[in-house]
């Protein structure tokens, strides 16, 4: 046994395996927003459970890709980043190739809309349940607060909150799934692969959409932050990776049973995006009282809240990173870590430019290029993890095997399609 890997198993020795799970839960957390839920909530309102093995393919899909990422961070010991820089050279003599000039582009697009986004998404059950204050005020003050705790802390508080937010919303989510009392028989006819007529689009974004983020590629980072270092992690990250998307189904199988139970029966349409979830607060406060309502807000909350944690503290580790490498740095643990100013700046921007955007109608160019690039990132990664994890860049016995090259090529097609899908609707 190495030295690394004898260091391995006095870490976990005296431990119950589970309670080293943690980066797992915080990719699994972050990927799953509100909009996610709503969407597998339209899902079951629309077709029932019809889509219910939808769901479970693309919790496949999503395992299998965090633990692509995952492999590629500890085999190579080397960050996503790291592999994306390798893929080409740079323009005109700079470290900048075609992949950091994507990336850097996306990130600071991407950010600003999406800073916006997440502070209204988590304002929005605040302001339902406590109306003292304006929705953009609750908007500006979660951004705050989560600029804040990605400042001041660090990565194992991080991984607490975020663990605790996880606990909530499957308190919240299963509790749900118990009260709408689900029809079994009626389930389990939604494992056998059906398209009910209207149906390609809603599967393909099932299986693409929920859990499946910019913060997927952040998976590497945390495992760093954690201290899981090497190939002598592997199993542990494995466990790691599929204990946190296994929950991540769970969510997903129970959202759709209460769109299923719920909105499917009584014919109940609710809006797209974050505010469906405020049509289906006030449908349970109908059906079932206003306590019943309001633990479900705590929940919209902390699926909510969470998102907008992983993202200031996910991303702008990645920014650090991509930073590093243009200045040429990336050796330098300071120059990439959570303490860097790249990581500080890009926290910042996350917070104070997207505030304008609460108090003004968002600029239709902006949102176009937002759209694009968005679209086009889960292709991106899918199809460059596949490529670095077939290359030399990787030791043999840790490059790809036919099941994880299925798994990866099945989710680049699926995420071209859907890139096709959104850019087509929007020209």
């Amino acid at each position: 046994m190495t030295h690394e890997g004898s260091a391995v198993s006095k870490a976990i020795a005296g431990k119950n395996k589970w309670s080293l799970v943690g980066p797992g839960i915080v990719v699994a957390a972050t990927g799953v927003g509100a909009g996610d839920l709503v969407a597998t909530l339209i899902a079951g309102s629309k077709f029932g459970y019809a889509l219910l093995w939808a769901a479970i393919i693309g919790t496949l899909l999503k395992i299998a890709l965090a633990e692509a990422v995952g492999r590629w961070t500890l085999a190579g010991e080397k960050t996503i980043f790291d592999g994306w820089s390798s893929l080409g050279k740079g323009f005109f003599g700079s470290r900048v190739n075609w992949a950091g000039l994507y990336f850097g582009i996306y990130v600071m697009v991407w950010g600003f809309v999406y800073g916006a986004a997440a502070m209204t998404s988590t304002a929005l059950p605040l302001a339902a349940m406590l109306p003292v204050l304006d929705l953009k005020v609750w908007g500006v003050l979660s951004g705050l607060a989560g600029l804040a705790f990605v400042w001041f802390g660090g990565y194992g508080l991080f991984e607490k909150v975020m663990t605790l937010a996880v606990g909530v919303m499957f308190v919240t989510v299963i509790g749900l799934a118990f009260i709408v009392a689900p029809d079994i028989p009626r389930l389990l006819t939604g494992l056998w692969p059906t398209l009910p007529e209207g149906s390609a689009f809603y599967t393909m974004g099932l299986i693409g959409g929920v859990g499946g983020t910019i913060t997927m590629a952040a998976y590497g980072y945390w495992l760093n932050a954690k201290g899981w270092r090497g190939p002598s992690w592997m199993a542990v990250m494995r466990l790691d990776n599929r204990v946190a998307y296994v929950v991540t189904g769970v969510f997903v199988v129970a959202m759709l049973i209460v769109g299923a139970e719920l909105l499917h029966a009584a014919g109940i349409a609710l809006q797209g995006g974050d505010r469906g979830l405020l049509d289906l607060s006030t449908v349970l406060e109908d059906r079932f009282g206003r306590p019943v309502s309001i633990l479900f807000l705590v929940g919209f909350w902390a699926t909510s809240f969470s998102s907008l944690l992983g993202v200031w503290q996910g991303v702008s580790l990645m920014f650090a990173d991509f930073v590093s490498h243009v200045r040429g740095k990336s050796d330098d643990p300071a120059e990439r870590g959570d303490k860097s100013r790249a990581f500080k700046l890009y926290a910042l921007w996350l917070t104070f430019p997207p505030i304008a955007l609460l108090f003004m109608e968002r600029p239709f160019g902006l949102i176009v290029a937002y759209g694009v690039l968005g679209s086009l990132f889960m292709p991106f990664l899918a199809g460059t993890l596949l490529w670095l994890l077939n290359s030399k860049r990787l030791p043999p016995q840790w490059r790809s095997g036919w099941l994880s090259n299925l798994m990866l090529g099945a989710a680049t097609a699926l995420f071209c399609v859907l890139a096709a899908k959104e850019l087509i609707g929007m020209f």
